[in-house]
Order: structure tokens, then C-alpha cells, then sequence
């Protein structure tokens, strides 16, 4: 009876970990879309690990390194017309350990050139206390 109530306060305490969890890696969403809207690529990088062993997954293949991720989206996207308005949809926000959430959605982006839309899947890391993403694979 102890190890069935222990698991069961281990399970409730574990929720509710998660929930927050979950709520700060929206908001860490949340804050890409705005840094992006406003035009600030530097800022929408804040959310990614800022190591050489990022991974970035597109259709140009894999790039490895925060820096290299920071370069193509500036190639890609030179510009605020070239970057437009981002919006995502979160399809699913799942707990894989206390320190690692596998996230799924879908980006659109309006442009005046053209929108552009596609799905993404990031694998994110708490590093030091604050969510990253580690690997991001969008299309």
C-alpha cells in the first residue's frame, strides 16, 4: 500500500511538473514568434542551444552549430519582407524525461513575396534551468 501511494504522489507531483514544463516551452514559442515578427533573428535565436552541437534539419539538408543556424536563416531570409508574419500552431507538447520535451506544430508564414508554410519537430533540452531547443527539424 506505501509503494502504491508513493507512485501515485511520485505520478501527481510529475503532472504538475510537466504542465509548467509545458507552459514555459509555449511561452518560449510565444517569444520566437514575436522576435521574428519583429524582425529580429538574433532574438528568435535566443530560443536554440547555443552550442556547436545544435541541429538544424531543413530542406537543404542538416546543419550542425548555433552560429551556422543563425547564418542560413539570415541568407534565407535577409530581410522583414523576406521573413513576414510567423504564426504556429502546437500540435503536441510531450514530456520524454523531466529534462527533455518533444514538441510537433505547424509554422505559416504571410508574406507579401509569398507564404510559406510547413511542419516542425524540436527536440527540447532544460539547460541551466531554461528550455532549448536542441534539434529543430522544419520543412
Amino acid at each position: 500500500m506505501k509503494r502504491l501511494l508513493f507512485f501515485f504522489l511520485l505520478s501527481t507531483s510529475t503532472q504538475a511538473f510537466a504542465q509548467d514544463d509545458a507552459a514555459a516551452i509555449r511561452k518560449l514559442l510565444a517569444t520566437q514568434t514575436i522576435t521574428w515578427n519583429q524582425g529580429d533573428l538574433e532574438g528568435f535565436m535566443q530560443t536554440y542551444w547555443k552550442s556547436d552541437s545544435l541541429l538544424f534539419v531543413g530542406k537543404s539538408g542538416a546543419t550542425r552549430g548555433w552560429q551556422k543556424t543563425l547564418d542560413n536563416y539570415k541568407k534565407g531570409y535577409p530581410d522583414k519582407d523576406a521573413m513576414g508574419q510567423l504564426a504556429f500552431d502546437i500540435l503536441e507538447v510531450r514530456p520524454l524525461s523531466p529534462d527533455h520535451y518533444f514538441v510537433v506544430g505547424k509554422w505559416m508564414l504571410k508574406r507579401k513575396v509569398g507564404d510559406l508554410s510547413g511542419h516542425y519537430t524540436l527536440l527540447m533540452r532544460k539547460i541551466a534551468g531554461s528550455w532549448k531547443i536542441i534539434a529543430d527539424h522544419s520543412s
